[in-house]
């Protein structure tokens, strides 16, 4: 009884520890997206939310996701061979990324229709570079606990980011800040996860072609299944904001990113921390038992327990909350928020329970209910355009299909962590 107490509190400390970080680098933006609002028209918001759905795209293919095997290996040793397998991967990947921009960077542009992504686009492969590396640092400093480490980077980033979205903001006009913020604050981030790496040299010296090699082989469900799956994922969210870009307006896709930003807040505070404990905690408990019923569980109810009074109480302000806070000119972002609330409700909860797939590796599974989602999220908006649809409606259509097929994946997740032992005892048979 004594073990289980201390994991619970030792899950509890973790959490908290990673929360606290989180919320020092959320509070920072928040604090500054009234200004923010003020420097930067809807328009400039809407260019930066074209540049981050272009970058969260490729950026899930940047490291063959063997980011997320990390984790598995009992020995550091393998870790750090799948983390330079990874940084290798995401070293080639952007160097042909740069290539593709360098030849076709007017066609891009083309079909992008918007002339003032064509400078930007030439930064997304060092951004992308940037994204890959945070996410195997992340990862591996996850793996060894240093949960403080990740908290430190977490809002050094975010402050990083602050100082130059704002100042810029006062002395350029046009998305320039927005999106030079995004780029040097990774890069800061960076340095700030490297050091516990770089300052173990006999786990460096670990590092062997072969090791690397043999590993690949053993994780390559990765990227055969992560990656489309991870692909459908971030174009079901990102894609529909280049298509809105595109059958509405720039500045629609503007009030919609700041949307996006302020109900993204309770994942970005507290979602990822639990997430980022619950799969650390998960692949121990499965190591012991061969399910992830007890941690799974209790993640759910602590989940539901922060989300449900966090969005109802959203609900009932969020529009004077907009125009308030952003100003008069934003109350209709306010409207937006209201109608997909639960949408993004729902989302907090799959989100941060998702790494049960990678877990117990059914990222076959995990690849349809992905594919799924994107499939009937572009139909729906591609629909819409075409029966000229307000864009109102388009939401609660949206947000009314994303939140029933969060609802199917969190019952699949519960049946997939409490059935492990039994599916692992089979496989041996």
């Amino acid at each position: 009884m004594s073990n289980i107490l201390k994991g619970k509190s030792e899950f509890t400390r973790n959490v908290v520890t990673l929360m606290t970080g989180t919320i020092v680098a959320q509070a920072i933006p928040i604090a500054i997206s009234p200004i923010l609002t003020r420097l930067y028209t809807p328009a400039d918001f809407g260019l930066f939310a074209l540049f981050f759905a272009i970058l969260s795209i490729f950026s899930v293919v940047m490291n063959g996701r063997y980011e997320n095997a990390i984790m598995l290996p009992k020995k550091d040793e393998d870790a750090i061979n799948i983390f330079a397998l990874a940084f290798l991967i995401n070293v080639l990947i952007s160097f042909l990324l740069f290539i593709i921009v360098l030849i076709f960077n007017e066609s891009i542009t083309t079909i992008l229709g918007d002339k003032r992504i064509s400078l930007w686009l030439y930064f997304i492969p060092i951004s992308l570079f940037f994204v890959g590396l945070f996410n195997i640092l992340n990862v591996f400093n996850n793996r060894r606990k240093n949960y403080k480490d990740i908290a430190k980077a977490l809002w050094f980033k975010s402050l990083i980011m602050a100082i130059i979205q704002v100042g810029l903001g006062f002395i350029k006009q046009g998305a320039t800040g927005l999106i030079s913020g995004q780029i040097v604050s990774q890069l800061f981030a960076n340095i700030k996860l490297s050091k516990n790496i770089y300052q173990d040299k006999k786990l460096l010296d670990s590092i062997k072609r072969v090791k690397i090699v043999a590993l690949a082989k053993k994780y390559d469900n990765f990227p055969k299944f992560s990656i489309p799956s991870a692909l459908a994922n971030v174009l079901s969210g990102h894609l529909a904001n280049i298509l809105i870009s595109s059958f509405f307006s720039i500045a629609t896709l503007g009030f919609y990113s700041l949307v996006q930003r302020v109900l993204g807040i309770p994942s970005a505070l507290i979602g990822k921390s639990i997430a980022q404990v619950y799969y650390q905690e998960g692949v121990k408990e499965k190591n012991k038992t061969g399910r992830v019923s007890i941690t799974f569980n209790s993640t759910l109810k602590k989940l539901l327990f922060i989300g449900l009074p966090s969005f109802t109480l959203l609900f009932f302000i969020v529009e004077d909350l907009f125009s308030i806070v952003f100003g008069e000119e934003w109350r209709v972002a306010g409207e937006y928020a209201k109608i997909v609330i639960p949408m993004f409700f729902f989302r907090f909860l799959g989100a941060s329970l998702s790494a049960t797939y990678d877990i117990f590796q059914k990222l076959e599974i995990e690849l349809i209910w992905q594919v799924s989602l994107l499939v009937g999220t572009v139909i729906i908006i591609v629909l819409s355009h075409l029966s000229d649809i307000p864009f109102k409606t388009l939401l609660v259509y949206l947000s009314l299909y994303i939140s029933i097929m969060q609802l199917i994946s969190l019952y699949i997740m519960k049946k997939i962590s409490h059935k492990g032992k039994e599916d692992d005892t089979s496989r041996r048979v």
